[in-house]
């Protein structure tokens, strides 16, 4: 795969990552406090789609783009963290996609 396209894709899919791990924040008090359960299911499945697809991206742009394992290891890491996917967006991925 080309690298811009990888890193455009890469991009789109933090975004929506961390988009995603933020809406927890919504559905699971209507889960656990209104017994809503249906917006959790839905962001839930959603969010371990698009987290496994941040994953195997990052890996993917690690191999093609030769990052060294801090590198890795930090994008690797912000999909565990809330709010950590649009610091890599904009501290990593864009210069990244600019550099190119």
């Amino acid at each position: 795969m080309n690298p811009h396209k990888l890193l455009y894709i890469f991009r789109k899919i933090a975004i929506a990552e961390g988009i995603s791990y933020l809406l927890f924040a919504v559905t699971m008090p209507l889960k656990y406090g209104l017994d809503v359960t249906a917006p959790n299911k839905v962001v839930g499945m959603a969010h371990g789609i698009l987290f496994m697809a941040y994953i195997l991206l990052a890996l993917r742009a690690a191999y093609l783009l030769k990052w060294n394992l801090i590198r890795t290891g930090l994008v690797l890491l912000a999909s565990l963290l809330p709010f950590a996917t649009f610091y890599v967006d904009k501290k990593i991925l864009k210069p990244e996609a600019n550099r190119l």
